[in-house]
């Protein structure tokens, strides 16, 4: 029996380093049928962030299709997703450096199908009957003005790009019928967010390829439509929160929309990026779905005949990128335990298999900490959602009667949620002996529209109120030290995270990761997608620009009292750099401990392996500076 080592939390030795979570770990996702082959997008820090398509063929063999230099990302709304299509072999993809799309037959080198432009592409859609894509189009040409968003279709045989759909502020999930007769898509305006409020369309497709009886199938004011789809029979389905949850509708032929079956459960994402999928039709009458509840993502099948719904019996706690192909499904799936994986299961005959996992590392479990979903009190009589994480290793016990330091994750967005999926950089934490939870304040996904929409007009108050009183829930129930609390974020959670410090005393350091620190200067300087995000969150400007002012950081300095660091990428247009060098010269100015590491070769989220290493070790040794942890024991 291996003997445990007494030493003071923090100061544990672990064997998760960032050396390792860089070099074995990598991104998984947009999975796709084609043929007898199976397709899906990889991310490698290791070379530099680069996506790479990657093929597994009938045979077994695993073969990467994309070759260098070429990066399969699109930057349509800056944050991208949708970027490639494939048909019977033939790959149509948005390369990230020139934005333009390719065609790329396995084997050969990728062919440029539209000519340099000031265009960007995404979320692409195959119409066969005319020999062209449809897809959403970004045109940047007037750099004077926002981007002008917009439906094109591109001819495969000259390239050439031609508007189809125009008018809305945002478009997004064009979808054509089995037929190629009809097209459906989603459409949006400022400033609202998808989320808030899109409209569903759908139009007769003509022999010229234009369109012709164009009407709103649902949506509007206060509805937010997701994922549009035709079944094999041509029935168009879609998921709507008009009953606060997303669940999934259809549009019968005499035009009316009717639910498939009530649940108090999230069936879709909130539309951060394109290409998610929560459905898809194994027959005309069978949907297999993904749906969240309390945190955890199900494996469903829906009867479309009889509106029943079947758990199907699964180990995954998160599933992404669903597809279906009749009787085979694939999805991105992950648990606490397990990294997350390219799974492919058999409904017919139960037969699972994990085609790819995000890391091979074979880590013992006693390394790992397993969360606990915790429900706690919060303001205004209201409670809210986390997952918490106690310290483990199995080398290191603490002394007895010490508390450890807890870390306060407070996730992007802010529309989005954390899930309780297998996170090495979370195991960074707790196998050195620190507590971490990750919150899911009011304003996060996966738990209704009512909770969603905490937020607006709150956005500063509700966030951070949650951040603060998971801390004080769990110091209150002895679990971890209440001298030694920090907080940390990023992009949105990096606001949530200066704020916190600045308006209020409980955290006594944290890191802002691209965060924002001047909601002014956020709402005159960023991305179109983004650009009246904050008329919902907090007000209109300039017409409030008072709460503006009063919600910011960098106004407050003088409440500032703990020390502060900020990590940022210069190439970042989501949130640019001089929102967190205001922040820094204010408290060099002021002499609060500050450290400011920047990645010159980064934009809004940090991609490449050597920069991800250094953020988190940084991070560490900066609390174990502020917390005077003994690293010696």
């Amino acid at each position: 029996m291996t003997q445990t080592t007494i030493a003071n939390y923090g100061s544990w030795r672990s064997p998760i380093s960032s050396d390792l979570i860089v070099s074995a770990t990598i991104g998984l996702g947009a999975v796709k049928f084609d043929r007898k082959e199976i397709y899906w997008l990889e991310s490698r820090p290791s070379e530099g962030g680069r996506s790479v398509i990657v093929c597994l063929n009938e045979d077994g063999t695993t073969v990467d299709i994309t070759p260098k230099p070429f990066n399969v990302r699109s930057r349509v709304h800056e944050y991208g997703g949708g970027a490639f299509l494939i048909h019977e072999g033939i790959i149509y993809f948005s390369n990230f450096t020139d934005r333009q799309i390719y065609v790329h037959k396995k084997g050969e080198i990728p062919q440029p199908l539209t000519a340099e432009s000031s265009l960007r592409y995404a979320d692409f859609a195959l119409d066969k009957t005319r020999n062209r894509l449809i897809c959403v189009a970004e045109d940047h040409t007037n750099p004077n003005t926002e981007p002008e968003n917009k439906l094109v279709t591109i001819d495969l045989t000259t390239g050439k790009v031609q508007n189809l759909v125009t008018g809305a502020d945002f478009y997004s999930s064009p979808r054509i019928s089995t037929d190629n007769a009809q097209l459906a898509w989603l459409a949006w305006y400022h400033p609202n967010m998808p989320w808030d409020s899109t409209k569903l369309y759908l139009a007769d497709i003509n022999p010229d390829g234009s369109l012709t009886n164009i009407q709103l199938v649902a949506g509007g004011e206060n509805e937010s439509i997701c994922q549009p789809e035709f079944s094999p029979n041509g029935t168009l389905y879609f998921s709507c929160d008009r009953r606060n949850w997303w669940n999934i509708y259809r549009r019968e032929e005499t035009g009316e929309v009717t639910s498939l079956y009530a649940l108090d459960a999230e069936f879709s994402y909130p539309h951060w990026v394109f290409g998610e999928s929560v459905y898809g039709f194994a027959d005309e009458n069978t949907i297999i779905c993904t749906y969240i509840q309390d945190g955890i993502s199900h494996l469903a099948s829906l009867d479309t005949k009889n509106k029943s719904l079947t758990n199907l019996n699964i180990s995954f706690t998160n599933i992404a990128y669903l597809q279906v192909k009749g009787n085979n499904i694939l999805f991105t799936g992950g648990s606490p335990t397990q990294p997350t994986g390219i799974v492919k299961i058999n409904i017919a005959t139960g037969e699972t298999k994990i085609l790819k996992l995000s890391s091979n590392l074979d880590i013992d479990q006693d390394y790992l900490s397993q969360p606990q979903q915790i429900e706690f009190p919060t303001s205004n009589n209201k409670t809210a959602f986390a997952w918490y994480y106690p310290p483990k290793n199995k080398d290191f016990q603490a002394p007895k009667n010490s508390l450890p330091p807890l870390l306060v994750k407070s996730h992007g967005g802010p529309t989005a949620a954390t899930t309780a999926s297998y996170n090495l950089k979370i195991q960074y934490w707790t196998s050195r002996g620190f507590a971490f939870v990750d919150v899911n304040y009011g304003g996060s996904t996966g738990y209704g529209r009512d909770y969603r929409l905490r937020l607006n007009k709150n956005w500063g108050i509700v966030d951070v109120e949650d951040c603060i009183n998971v801390a004080k829930y769990l110091v209150k129930q002895g679990e971890v030290d209440e001298n030694k609390l920090a907080i940390s974020g990023g992009s949105a959670g990096g606001y949530t995270t200066l704020a916190a410090l600045t308006f209020d005393d409980t955290f006594k350091a944290g890191a802002s990761y691209y965060g924002v620190s001047d909601l002014e200067a956020l709402a005159k300087d960023t991305h179109k997608f983004e650009s009246r995000y904050l008329d919902n969150l907090i007000g209109k400007y300039p017409e409030e620009k008072a709460i503006y002012q009063a919600r910011s950081p960098i106004n407050h300095i003088d409440k500032l009292s703990c020390p502060v660091a900020f990590f940022q990428g210069l190439e970042d247009k989501i949130v640019p750099p001089n929102q967190a060098e205001m922040m820094v010269k204010a408290l060099e100015k002021k002499g609060i401990k500050t450290i400011y590491v920047t990645f010159p070769d980064e934009a809004h989220g940090f991609r490449k392996a050597e920069n991800i290493k250094r953020a988190l070790d940084s991070e560490f040794q900066f609390y174990v500076l502020i917390f005077n942890i003994n690293r010696k024991g």
